[in-house]
């Protein structure tokens, strides 16, 4: 407590400032604070006659705070002379002796708060001084010394006595001696209980019979038997029951979670037979037995662990309703389950932990990449998929680079990729946070995924066509930290900025980790043999000899014949940002060619994009006494970069594109109240934004002679409204308009302040949809697959397409492969081309044929006779014949 002694000066001088009462008879005699929600405030009254706390309350100095936060009100409490009363959290698991005088109250102060008795503002007592040095008191128990039981405005150390965390037997008395010890209860027996078999606990429905409608527990406790499957020691605190034999019938589980509300003591193990008693309870949807109050357990002999049953789907149920039926027991994915990887061993956001996500038949798609925005057909897509998610999880958070139930994952022969049919996993059920989950109890290995999409080291449209176009987000290819040593980007203050973990710097912070995402990329793009290659999220930071693009384009033609190099498209002087960058934004879009197989002609073109800027209060949302004008908005997307080629003699014009992303809110998801949760429409946030983009880009490319190629990242799956705008939409055929955003700048000059309504798109095609239909991805999210990498043109140039591809190299691993060892641990990376970036790259075969050579003409025979002779006039005439009719 030696922080309390440095300011002890400082407290006095506060204490000074205090309200200070007369002489108090009521003190503060114990202070708690232990694990969770374990504390309490012992009470004295030091009078001679009771003591009635009406305007008493006790209050607490938050984190360091000079004022006062309330507490506990005291009013109508009474303590008699020479008594004491112990205030306890609601929420406590704190045992008081029969003759402790108690009271509960939210004390919710921390380790970090002083509190304070008060009586009518003015402070009677403190424990903790003013300010409050952080952690001063927490996890421990302080009592006051006998001999110093007089309050005080002040905070005086050395009449408290410290003691370890959770010490509660001092508590209701004076002399901080254990309460007076009462009869040790008799051992809990299942001896001549009646048991109720699990099934009948579950029951055939979502929740337990046990439980009347609207209830969240059983009225009466109930007592099962049965034999451990599984330990829940972290994510889930308690233990799995499991009937030996069951009831046979499909509908009931056999299976249920004991809450114990802490890990389970060593007897509980897996076979153990264990009989416990309880409430039933409907804890957010996953049926326990509740125990964690008085822990009425009876542990019998090792049985031995019941075979994991296998898991199944049954014709007309979805996953969700399968799962159910197998809520608590201990199941086994086999061959019959059928059940496919749709979210690779990565990051989930929601469960703030690393797991894996599987659905029934095949990976989910994302409803926007098949159907329209707000179409029957997409909302019900949105809502089978909800039902068709299991998340695969560990007990324990798993360490960094590591599966724990796949000891063997690694880069080369033990990947993961989405599509894998899973087996040979065994699992316990449970549920929380409005998904199943199946907490792994076994481990399996590479032979237990079935690779129905294994990997390939090359596309086969690589060798297709006379050239090929292809597009690729690199994942924040950057080199502007100091580690690597490129040239500031666009949006860098200062060298620092680059080097600061939240600054422009995006990419790589260690010079290793740079060189490994080079390596991989260069990997990619060696295999797709493109000769136009289109790039997004390359760092914004020019042209030079230290920029990222010129970075790539030295390593990737270190690794190929000069026949095949690469050179990059640099934009004019005049369409520079501050005469260096694209835009002003730390990423970009770039161009890549090779000019043994295509020609640049004239300068490339940058096409601007849309900004939104809007002040505050130019929107309302709500009405009445909760209308709300709009906070400022100010949001930007990358500019697009275009050039126009010539191959074999014919015109072809690339335009790259990186549209707004879906993560942050416009001003239009601000009034539909849609800023802090995904929109409605399935689209992501800033839609209408990325439509305007759109927009912008078909009118600038309306008149552009020969073929035209719109491809690159743009954040919009398949059938989203801004591909719509830019290929086939019509106002007149749609039940729902297609709208621009609002607040709208263009060049710095005003576009839109309204958002304005498309009434037809621009006529491209999308060529994945030509050829493959809609069904195609290049983008993995939250489990669902689906095209934010497009390629589109006019009917010229899709009239020239050989083949598209995907190539999934990306999208469907995990990305503890891509090349940041921040959370990765000792996981060994491989410079292959898997998990190079999140998105896949799209390339497009073209037919470019060469000119054929003009035949030289022959010089004509003579006959004998100037005559054709009998068979050549036949021949004539009946050609002839053929033509006149």
């Amino acid at each position: 407590m030696d922080n309390v002694k440095k300011l002890s000066v400082l407290a006095l001088s506060i204490a000074a400032a205090l309200p200070v009462s007369a002489k108090a008879d009521l003190l503060i005699s114990e202070y708690v604070e232990g694990n969770s929600n374990n504390k309490a405030i012992e009470l004295y009254n030091s009078g001679d006659a009771a003591l009635d706390l009406t305007g008493y309350k006790l209050v607490r100095y938050k984190d360091g705070a000079t004022n006062a936060l309330d507490m506990v009100a005291l009013d109508g409490l009474t303590i008699d002379a020479k008594k004491l009363k112990v205030i306890v959290h609601p929420s406590a698991e704190i045992a008081l002796g029969s003759d402790v005088d108690s009271s509960t109250g939210n004390l919710y102060f921390n380790g970090g708060d002083a509190v304070a008795l008060v009586k009518d503002g003015a402070v009677v007592d403190i424990i903790g001084a003013v300010p409050t040095p952080s952690g001063w008191g927490m996890n421990t128990t302080m009592q006051r010394n006998t001999d110093a039981l007089s309050a005080s405005n002040v905070f005086v150390e050395s009449q408290w006595k410290v003691l370890p965390v959770d010490t509660f037997s001092g508590l209701g008395n004076l002399d901080g001696s254990s309460a007076p010890t009462e009869p040790e209860a008799p051992a809990f027996t299942c001896t001549g209980a009646k048991i109720t078999p699990i099934y009948s606990v579950q029951g055939a429905g979502k929740s337990s019979p046990l439980i009347a409608d609207g209830e969240y527990a059983s009225k009466e406790e109930v007592t099962i038997r049965g034999v451990v499957t599984a330990r829940g020691d972290s994510l889930f605190k308690g233990f799995y029951l499991q009937e030996v034999q069951g009831d046979g019938s499909p509908y009931t589980s056999d299976g249920i979670f004991v809450y114990l509300g802490e890990a389970a003591g060593e007897e509980i193990q897996p076979g153990v037979e264990v009989c416990v008693q309880g409430l039933v309870k409907e804890y957010y949807g996953l049926t326990q037995l509740d125990i964690k109050a008085d822990k009425k357990m009876e542990v019998g002999e090792n049985l031995g662990a019941p075979a994991a049953t296998p898991f199944y789907v049954a014709d007309g149920e979805n996953l969700g309703d399968a799962l159910e039926r197998f809520e608590g027991m201990n199941v086994v994915l086999d061959a019959g389950s059928d059940m496919k990887v749709s979210r690779t061993f990565s990051y989930d956001y929601a469960a703030r932990r690393n797991n894996m996500m599987l659905s029934y038949k095949a990976p989910l798609m994302k409803p926007t990449q098949l159907y329209p925005a707000m179409t029957d057909e997409a909302i019900a897509l949105e809502k089978k998929n909800r039902a068709n998610q299991l998340f695969v999880e560990s007990d324990f958070k798993a360490k960094n680079g590591e599966v724990p139930y796949f000891p063997t994952f690694n880069a080369e022969t033990g990947y993961i990729r989405v599509g894998d049919q899973l087996t040979n996993l065994e699992g316990v059920v449970s549920y929380s946070y409005n998904e199943y989950r199946l907490v792994a109890t076994n481990e399996i290995v590479a032979g237990d995924f079935i690779r129905e999409d294994d990997r390939v080291d090359a596309p086969e449209v690589a060798t297709k066509g006379d050239i090929r176009v292809a597009s690729f987000n690199v994942l924040n290819l950057f080199t502007s930290d100091s580690d690597v040593g490129g040239a500031l980007n666009a949006s860098c203050k200062d060298q620092a900025d680059a080097d600061a973990s939240r600054g422009c710097g995006r990419g790589a912070h260690t010079l290793e980790d740079y060189l490994l995402q080079r390596t991989k990329i260069v990997s990619a793009l060696t295999e797709m043999n493109a000769d136009i290659i289109g790039l997004m999220e390359i760092e914004n930071n020019g042209f030079g000899e230290d920029s990222s693009i010129q970075y790539l384009v030295n390593d990737l033609n270190a690794n190929l014949p000069a026949a095949d190099a690469y050179k990059f498209i640099e934009v004019a002087d005049a369409d520079k940002y501050k005469g260096e960058y694209v835009g002003g934004d730390a990423i970009t879009v770039g161009m890549l060619y090779r000019p043994s197989k295509v020609e640049p002609t004239g300068d490339a073109f940058v096409i601007e994009t849309p900004e939104q800027h809007a002040m505050e209060g130019v929107v309302t949302r709500g009405e009445g006494d909760k209308l709300e004008l709009s906070p400022a908005f100010d949001k930007y997307q990358r500019h697009s970069l275009g050039q126009a080629f010539s191959v074999n003699g014919e015109k072809l014009t690339v335009v790259i594109n990186h549209l707004k992303s879906k993560g942050s809110g416009c001003i239009e998801d601000w009034a539909n109240f849609e800023d802090s949760s995904d929109p409605a429409d399935l689209q992501g946030k800033c839609n209408e934004f990325r439509v305007s983009a759109a927009k912008v880009i078909g009118d600038v490319l309306q008149d552009v002679e020969g073929d035209l190629l719109v491809i690159g990242d743009m954040n919009a799956y398949g059938l989203e409204d801004p591909i719509r705008v830019l290929t086939d939409y019509d106002a007149a055929n749609s039940d729902r308009d297609i709208m621009t955003a609002s607040w709208t700048t263009l060049g710095g000059k005003v576009y839109e302040r309204e958002g304005s309504k498309i009434e037809k798109g621009y006529g491209m095609v999308n060529l994945n949809t030509q050829v493959h239909g809609t069904a195609t991805y290049s983008y993995s999210y939250n489990g669902e697959l689906g095209n934010l990498d497009h390629a589109l043109a006019n009917t010229s140039l899709a009239a020239r397409v050989v083949d598209i591809q995907d190539w999934h190299i990306n999208s469907v691993e995990s990305n503890l492969f891509e090349y940041s060892s921040k959370y990765t641990g000792e996981l060994e990376k491989s410079e292959n081309a898997f998990s190079a970036s999140d998105h896949d790259p799209v390339i497009v075969a073209l037919s470019y044929p060469a000119p054929k050579p003009e035949p030289k003409p022959e010089p004509k025979e003579k006959d004998d006779g100037g005559s054709l002779g009998y068979l050549g006039l036949m021949l004539l005439g009946l050609t002839g014949l053929r033509r006149r009719n």
